[in-house]
C-alpha cells in the first residue's frame, strides 16, 4: 500500500501546470442555472468551464450528466 501512495505522490509532483487543470476534464461536468429563450434553463459545462450543452430542465440536465458518464460536482 505504501508503494502505491508513494507512486501516486510521485505522479502528482510531476504534474505540469496544464496537465493539473486537464485532469478530470472529460469525467466531471457541473449544471448551472442560465437564461435562455426569455426562460429558466441549465447549462451543462465540462470541468474547464467550457458549455457543453442547455436543458430546459434541472433534472433533464442531471439526466445528461448521468447518461454520459460524467461525474456531476457541486459548486458553492
Amino acid at each position: 500500500m505504501l508503494i502505491k501512495n508513494d507512486e501516486e505522490r510521485l505522479f502528482l509532483e510531476q504534474l505540469t501546470h496544464e496537465d493539473f487543470l486537464h485532469i478530470g476534464l472529460n469525467q466531471v461536468a457541473y449544471v448551472k442555472p442560465t437564461k435562455g429563450a426569455n426562460r429558466q434553463s441549465y447549462a451543462v459545462h465540462a470541468a474547464d468551464g467550457t458549455q457543453i450543452s442547455v436543458m430546459e430542465s434541472y433534472d433533464t440536465a442531471i439526466a445528461a450528466v448521468r447518461f454520459n458518464d460524467l461525474h456531476l460536482a457541486t459548486l458553492q
